[in-house]
């Protein structure tokens, strides 16, 4: 195949759509290309006929994405980059738990993509009755195909979201994600998929594809805890987090705009481990809006502490870009430069 070739290339890697009941509950399920071109071929005629063709490639393992790792963020994007130039679009078939991490991961990894990698997965399994799998399918292939989408997007119940965007929002409704600051980039209208003009990646950042796919190994067991506070957040705590030699940054989840506990001690824990080089962020807890550190008084000791603001970033693209620039070879000037800079839409640009 070359990199001209119109087909598809469809990546199983686990998750509640390929699964099937077992004495222990639902668990990942065998012969997946041949399920899901059964459950295709079940459309209406003119709807099978449109589809564009595909092949399927399934992990070697594949898992529920509840026991997804950085690592396993790496290999799927390293898989990515060995067969995009093979195909016209990819689509990742993974469970939703963890969907929105791995795909807010696979943007830091594929900077600069000039065709569509569509992650996707399902609330129901395939065969199950009244299952969201096949439409969830069919609308990842039909956006995947077209070559306007040069990004990694989460395609589900219908919409086409930026990937980087993108939150679980639901537990068992089928409109499960939701992208509270970023609204959707397409949307199925009938049979067709509809990408909306202006919101894409195809105008900027163009160029080569740079992909950087830095060994995430060292950063894979916890060295980016995610720490969102709560009333009566004591200094210890905070320390005990950020002192371990094995924690290389962390995301701190701040009430309203960005507020901390009038507590010096806390201030002093993050201005240390911010002066040993660790990259300490900050978001909101609220899903809607960015943090303004700063506006308010109880916001101040953040900025003096050297905290990062991530403005409206939603704690995936937080912490999958944290764990991203740590594991590159880079100063800790450049990788708070690279964290404040909007790399693939997972934030608000900066005001000119």
């Amino acid at each position: 195949m070359t990199a001209t070739d119109s087909s598809l290339l469809v990546i199983y890697t686990g998750g509640t759509l390929g699964m099937r009941a077992g004495p222990d509950g639902l668990a990942p399920g065998g012969d997946i290309e041949a399920r899901l071109r059964r459950a295709l071929a079940a459309l209406p005629p003119d709807r099978r006929a449109s589809l564009p063709d595909f092949r399927v490639l399934e992990t070697a393992a594949p898992i529920d994405s509840s026991a997804a790792t950085p690592r396993d963020w790496q290999a799927l994007a390293r898989l990515i980059a060995d067969h995009y130039r093979t195909c016209a679009g990819i689509v990742v078939i993974h469970g939703t738990d963890t969907l929105a991490w791995t795909a807010a991961s696979l943007a830091y990894q594929l900077q600069g993509l000039d065709r569509p990698v569509v992650v996707t997965g399902a609330m129901r399994p395939l065969e199950a009755s009244g299952s969201d799998a096949t439409a969830n399918l069919e609308a990842a292939l039909r956006f995947a195909a077209d070559p306007r989408l040069q990004e990694v997007a989460v395609c589900f119940a219908g919409r086409l979201l930026r990937g980087v965007r993108t939150r679980k929002w639901q537990t068992r409704e089928a409109d499960a994600f939701a992208s509270p600051n970023q609204p959707p980039l397409g949307e199925c209208v009938g049979e067709d998929a509809v990408l909306y003009p202006g919101r894409g990646l195809e105008r900027r950042q163009r160029g080569a594809p740079r992909f950087e796919l830095p060994d995430y190994t060292p950063l894979a067991d916890g060295a980016v805890p995610r720490i969102v506070l709560w009333p009566g957040l004591a200094a210890w705590q905070l320390e005990a987090w950020l002192a371990d030699d094995r924690v290389g940054g962390a995301l701190l989840e701040l009430w309203g705009a960005g507020n901390l506990p009038d507590d010096p001690a806390l201030a002093e824990a993050l201005a240390r481990a911010a002066g040993e080089g660790k990259l300490i962020a900050a978001i909101s807890q609220c899903p809607r809006g960015a943090v303004a550190i700063g506006d308010y008084a109880a916001g101040r000791p953040l900025l003096e502490s050297g905290v990062l603001a991530g403005d409206d970033m939603t704690p995936e693209a937080a912490v999958t870009k944290l764990v991203h620039l740590l594991a590159q070879p880079l100063p800790t000037a450049e990788r708070r430069a690279r964290f404040l800079t909007p790399l693939v839409g997972e934030r608000a640009a900066p005001e000119r």
